[in-house]
């Protein structure tokens, strides 16, 4: 977009922002989004410091690791199956169809299960997009953590939800699974969440890999899109697929055919994986690693960075309804009639889950 597009987009932008009374994101003293975005200020600064989402309807903009949401709605704190963890981050935010899954598979595994109910960890920003600190993926509000530690039967206080450490599944200084922490239950868990075909991938510890591969006994139709990958011992990462029909938004490709738990399962227990890197003899000092601007990302999540926020957290937390205000503001100009290339037409209406009470 040439600068001169850019600035009056950004002028749009501020005039809806007045007309409808909504809030503009809180951006620093003086600062709003579009003009941080006017000054090159990196991406990570912008979205890291959105406190709420874009009013606009649902849409998971670009790749897991370069992208952003618009129409993000939070996961309650608590439900009946899930507990919020680092709630400080305020990374509890996703795409509607990642917090109803979430949300389903804490009432089915605490059902069917043995799994008495969530921690949920990191899922994404208000508005997507690169995080200040932790995660390269999680910007287009696709992707959640889940703790391996099962939720206690009371309620974490504000200051344990930052405080308490998820377990890791490992034996100390191994890559196995430790038999005293691990549990059926554990797998049963893993195996549901890769069961929904909302799911693209679940990222696991190899040992983890191991221990289902080894040892599960039902259906393994689903172990395929277990995948091993470094960390992941004490959380397992939900990945799902671009929600039917959207436009602009970027699946993974397909995870190879098969369970698995061959040959590639095999290499990450040899010394290449775990072997650290061999210093370059070149001793020409690194540039600086350039930062991620807006302009960066698809040019939609300029879109989302300026658009107003709504009034409160509550009008947009899984079990309220934010598509009236969403659809009078549309009304009076969709989001998509803006000039401004490469965005693509957004759906007007995109209905939010309702929570459901534990069966």
């Amino acid at each position: 977009m040439s600068r001169h597009r850019s600035f009056k987009f950004t002028r749009y932008v501020m005039a809806m922002v007045l007309a409808l009374g909504l809030v503009a994101p809180d951006l620093g003293p003086g600062i709003s989004a579009a003009q941080a975005a006017e000054t090159g200020k990196p991406a990570k600064q912008i979205f890291g410091a959105a406190k709420l989402p874009a009013v606009l309807p649902s849409r998971a903009i670009g790749f897991y690791s370069k992208g952003c949401l618009a129409g993000g709605v939070a996961i309650p704190t608590d439900g009946e199956t899930w507990q919020a963890m680092r709630l400080s981050r305020n990374r509890r935010w996703g795409h509607p169809d990642l917090i109803a899954l979430v949300e389903r598979l804490s009432r089915e595994a605490a059902a069917q299960d043995g799994w008495p109910g969530l921690l949920v960890g990191d899922i994404a920003q208000p508005r997507g997009g690169p995080m200040l600190s932790g995660h390269a993926s999680h910007q287009v509000g696709l992707d959640a953590d889940i703790w391996l530690t099962p939720m206690p039967k009371r309620r974490f206080s504000p200051q344990e939800r930052e405080e308490v450490s998820a377990t890791s599944m490992l034996k100390k200084n191994t890559l196995y699974v430790d038999p005293d922490r691990w549990t059926t239950a554990h797998a049963r868990l893993l195996m549901r969440a890769a069961s929904y075909p909302e799911v693209e991938r679940i990222f696991v510890h190899p040992g983890i890999k191991k221990k289902l591969c080894d040892s599960w006994q039902g259906d393994r139709a689903s172990m395929g899109k277990i995948r091993p990958y470094y960390g992941h011992h004490y959380h397992f990462h939900i990945r799902i697929k671009c929600p039917p029909g959207a436009t602009g938004c970027k699946s993974q490709t397909p995870p190879p055919a098969g369970s698995g738990c061959g040959a590639p399962l095999a290499w990450w227990f040899s010394d290449e994986p775990w072997a650290p890197a061999k210093p370059k003899k070149d001793t020409k000092p690194k540039p600086k690693k350039r930062e991620i601007k807006l302009a960066d990302l698809p040019a939609a999540c300029a879109v989302v960075a300026s658009a107003p926020a709504p009034a409160s957290e509550a009008e947009v937390t899984l079990g309220a309804d934010p598509i009236g205000r969403i659809a009078a503001s549309a009304a009076a100009r969709p989001i998509s009639d803006i000039p401004m290339s490469g965005f693509a037409p957004l759906p007007r209406v995109v209905p939010l889950p309702v929570w459901r009470p534990r069966d």
